[in-house]
């Protein structure tokens, strides 16, 4: 699969937008290694990194999405998923859909009150590791099923981070482009 021949041709009908999770994602992370790759991908920018403010995060998507004009496609890590879950829900009408890479899990931050057990109103994936520390393999089930996104199981990863071994992450690029491919192709 030629990755930059596919997004070349997905450019002109999705807007990728990355929302990294707490602290932002260094260098080496995938998400940042991805945006160099296919730097017309938009990234948010957030205030302050270091602190779990759902709704900061959800603004800075909001900032982010009036430099789009196609339909968002949402890929988020950690809590950056939590609010691209929360922002999809939103505004479903401006989304294609969600990746939700390592979900963390919204008890850890008492959001239980704003990220509800119900169905996406978009498609999602939701991909998750047997070893992440934010999230267990169960809840991530739980999660999957009750937002009504398909599961990705990848095993014993960690939190899908640099320290559980994932830079490039070449296998989760090709995911990303195979559902985008699928938006695409479904859209009315």
């Amino acid at each position: 699969m030629n990755i930059e021949q596919c997004w070349a041709d997905l450019a002109n009908q999705l807007d990728v937008v990355l929302v990294p999770g707490l602290r932002d994602s260094e260098e080496d992370h995938w998400q940042s290694h991805w945006h160099r790759r296919l730097p017309h991908w938009l990234r948010i920018k957030q205030r302050d990194w270091a602190q779990p403010d759902l709704e900061g995060w959800i603004a800075a998507i909001q900032r982010e999405q009036q430099n789009a004009q196609l339909p968002l496609l949402l890929v988020g890590h950690s809590f950056g998923a939590l609010a691209s879950l929360v922002w999809a829900n939103r505004h479903p009408q401006r989304v294609a859909g969600v990746i939700l890479v390592a979900p963390a899990e919204p008890l850890r931050f008492e959001l239980d009150d704003i990220v509800l057990p119900q169905p996406l109103a978009v498609p999602g994936l939701l991909v998750a590791s047997h070893t992440d520390p934010l999230l267990t393999f169960d809840r991530a089930q739980y999660w999957a099923r009750n937002w009504a996104c398909e599961l990705v199981d990848i095993g014993e990863a960690g939190h899908i981070n640099v320290e559980s071994g994932f830079g490039e992450w070449p296998w989760g690029l090709e995911r990303l482009t195979e559902f985008a491919q699928t938006l695409v192709d479904e859209a009315p």
